[in-house]
């Protein structure tokens, strides 16, 4: 038995007969001519428009109704037997005889056409009128006509062998041409190949038994592209040849042109062209599956761009802008037209190299791309500099699983990074080791805040004139529950690569705030404390300083009891987003000193943009004095400048008497190192400083 058969208890045969039933309805619904199923005992089951109005009767109703029953009664036994002729012959019969209707008025003569329907439950009838039959024709074909000459779609018709036989002047419209330009030629003639593929693989022309909906695209006369959704339906003529095509066309374009638009928006990236993260990871996941086809292996090339930040923060996002698509434009110029360049978002891109079978190739197109990004860009008459950090990872070596592909080649750019940058790496296990660590000490860190595993030391700053204290800065430390007390560089990397530098600073912060409150009451007014900001922070704290200023308003406390201290090396690359920053915290009372002074980024000149009150200069600076080299003529150089320009100047790292002798000479304010004290708990710094005062 058919498995269809199976599935719906009606036979493959039943089934075509419906569908050629419902197709064959549909045809003679608003025929000219009275069309009725009718059952074998003579039940009317369908009637369509003519046929009901011929009988007089509503076409809803029609199946209420027997046929017999309108046929007038000296002629019921004719048509007795022709009807039991009719179902029980494979030809159609005709018969003429005389019909009547609902209210007894007279159709007149009829022409019957009958024949069995092939279920083997019903006939069909077709009634024609002998009077009038010509002018019921000509009513239709006029009906026609104007139904195709003023439609609002496109109408073509094709022969067997695809030449145009017939089109409407909506369609001659649409192709921008005439009519008579049309017909007697090919259709394919007015698409192009793309066109030409689509209507061969859809190929109307196939002898199906129903028609279809399909898409195809023409060109117009001035050669932009038109698509089309067409409705088309097979022509067969009485011997069940196929005889040619018919098409309801509906111009789609625009609708097209906007799914294309959205498509793209939604995989390539607006900035560069360059595909997005999502069609990135589409590409990659096809590359994975034909290099497990082929036996090759696929290189993932990590790109994070140097520097890029200060570039941008220095010229403007506009020019940021300029940079990418000039770096994308870079990189495309270095890889193969297979490979896939893609842009993840900001500044990093990834590179697919596929099909590879040596590794030799991914180091010579990681190189070029290192070397194409070290080159200056000309930015609209400026010049920057960066460079990039390249991981790379390789697929099945490397990993099995898109994700941690990715990862393995994040891992492995940061590397690069930590390497020095302007550089390629491939991906260890070591790295992987790291990246393991990383997690763990990130998941402590969370526990840390939550648990309150922080504490704050605290290392005075001595003045060099009267050898008071009544200053210190706060240093952070964390008390491990397993690894003990930890100092910051031992955790601040990872604080800031996850985010959570900037909940942890906003703690240092208030810490700082309540102990000053306290030393302002037992040992001096005027007693200040710093704290430190990382330049992560200043990229990621947002409008935390008005949490901050509020909050001493809440305690009374001046907001210049609070120092910031920044590291010179924030300053690398450029500092306009900086000096915004520092203004915003002037603006609030809080003083700013300037970090680690004299290691390279900073200059004497640079000390005037700065919005700030201290300048702490570099420990390795102190350390090397010996009264005799030029590092004491550089201290007192800058204590000038920075005299000059009504900054005070802290000496870090100051360890020895000599040490302390040369400062206070060359007009150093403030001291702070091992000398004076190692950092030491707040009640340690407490009795240190009423000692010294007293």
């Amino acid at each position: 038995m058919d498995v269809q058969q199976l599935d719906s208890g009606v036979s493959p045969e039943r089934l075509r007969h419906e569908q050629e039933q419902a197709h064959f309805n549909e045809l003679y619904l608003l025929a000219p001519v009275g069309y009725f199923v009718v059952a074998f005992d003579g039940r009317i089951l369908q009637a369509n428009v003519a046929g009901a109005q011929l009988i007089g009767v509503p076409r809803g109703t029609a199946g209420g109704h027997r046929f017999r029953d309108f046929v007038r009664r000296n002629w019921r036994e004719e048509f007795d037997i022709f009807f039991e002729a009719a179902i029980n012959s494979r030809a159609p019969r005709r018969q003429r005889i005389e019909m009547t209707c609902a209210d007894h008025g007279a159709p007149g003569p009829v022409v019957l056409l009958a024949s069995a329907d092939g279920s083997g439950q019903a006939c069909r009838i077709v009634v024609e009128p002998v009077d009038g039959k010509l002018a019921a024709l000509e009513r239709s074909e006029e009906r026609f006509r104007r139904i195709v000459h003023c439609a609002d779609e496109g109408i073509w018709e094709i022969d067997a062998l695809g030449f145009i036989t017939f089109v409407n002047p909506k369609m001659a419209a649409l192709l921008g041409c005439e009519i008579e330009g049309l017909l007697e030629q090919p259709l394919v003639r007015f698409m192009d190949e793309e066109g030409r593929a689509r209507f061969e693989t859809h190929d109307v022309r196939r002898q199906h038994a129903r028609g279809e909906r399909v898409e195809l695209k023409f060109i117009r006369s001035d050669g932009s592209e038109l698509w089309t959704s067409a409705a088309t339906t097979p022509i067969f003529d009485v011997a069940g040849n196929y005889v040619g095509t018919l098409a309801l066309v509906t111009d789609i374009t625009r609708q097209r042109a906007s799914a294309e638009r959205i498509w793209h928006q939604a995989n390539f990236d607006e900035l560069t062209g360059l595909p997005n993260r999502h069609m990135f990871r589409d590409r990659l996941a096809q590359e994975m599956r034909k290099a497990d086809r082929g036996a090759t292996f696929v290189a993932l090339l990590y790109i994070d761009l140097d520097h890029f930040k200060e570039v941008n923060d220095r010229l403007g996002h506009a020019v940021g802008d300029t940079l990418l698509a000039e770096a994308a434009r870079r990189v495309k110029a270095c890889v193969r037209a297979t490979d896939t360049l893609a842009r993840l978002g900001g500044d990093e891109f990834t590179v697919i190299l596929s099909g590879l079978e040596r590794v030799g190739s991914v180091d010579r197109i990681a190189q070029s791309i290192v070397d194409a990004l070290a080159r200056p860009f000309d930015l609209a008459g400026e010049l920057a500099e960066i460079s990039a950090s390249v991981g790379i990872a390789l697929y099945p070596a490397d990993a099995r699983e898109l994700p941690d592909l990715l990862s393995h080649a994040d891992q492995a750019m940061y590397a690069s990074k930590n390497a020095g940058r302007n550089r390629y790496s491939y991906f260890t296990q070591d790295l992987q080791e790291a990246a393991l660590a990383r997690q763990v000490i990130a998941s402590d860190l969370r526990e840390a805040i939550a648990q309150q595993q922080f504490e704050i030391l605290y290392q005075p700053i001595v003045s060099l004139r009267t050898g008071a204290v009544h200053k210190a800065e706060a240093l952070l430390r964390w008390r491990h529950p397993t690894r003990g007390l930890l100092a910051p560089a031992q955790f601040i990397p990872f604080a800031e690569s996850s985010g959570m530098i900037v909940e942890i600073g906003d703690w240092v912060f208030r810490e700082a705030a309540r102990q000053v409150q306290c030393w302002q009451r037992s040992i001096a007014a005027d007693f200040q404390v710093s704290v430190n900001k990382s330049p992560v922070q200043f990229r990621r704290d947002g409008g935390q300083y008005q949490g901050w200023l509020d909050y001493l308003r809440e305690m009374a406390l001046p907001p210049q009891s609070i120092v910031v201290e920044i590291s010179e090396g924030a300053l690398q690359g450029g500092a306009d987003a900086l000096l915004g920053r520092l203004a915003q915290y002037r603006m609030l009372g809080l003083q700013v000193a300037l970090d680690h002074f004299g290691t390279g980024y900073a200059s004497l000149s640079h000390l005037k943009r700065y919005d700030i009150d201290f300048v702490k200069i570099d420990p390795s600076l102190a350390q090397t004095l010996d009264g005799e080299g030029g590092e004491l003529a550089l201290y007192e150089a800058i204590v000038a400048m920075a005299h000059k320009l009504g900054l005070k100047v802290v000496a870090e790292g100051v360890e020895t008497a000599a040490q302390r002798a040369l400062l206070a000479d060359a007009g150093c304010d403030y001291a702070q190192g091992y000398m004076f004290g190692h950092p030491m708990t707040a009640q340690a710094l407490e009795k240190l400083a009423l000692r010294r005062t007293g």
